[in-house]
């Protein structure tokens, strides 16, 4: 399974993800790029800017679900 796939699919469980968490889980460094595609691809994914407690900042991703009664 390639990596955008392995996202995708995380995402669309529910999950949020982070730089961290992709190369965790499956050992993707670029999830920069893995978000900019899917959201090119039509994805509605957000974002956050978040800091861990020492200041280092980081993005948390998730994909926003759409309302199906529109």
């Amino acid at each position: 399974m390639n990596k955008t796939k392995a996202v995708l699919e995380y995402l669309e469980k529910g999950n949020y993800i982070t730089s961290w968490d992709a190369i965790t889980l499956f050992k993707a460094t670029r999830l920069s790029s893995i978000i900019f595609n899917l959201k090119k691809y039509g994805y509605n994914i957000q974002s956050i800017d978040q800091r861990t407690p020492d200041g280092t900042r980081y993005s948390r991703y998730w994909l926003e679900k759409e309302n199906k009664d529109e």
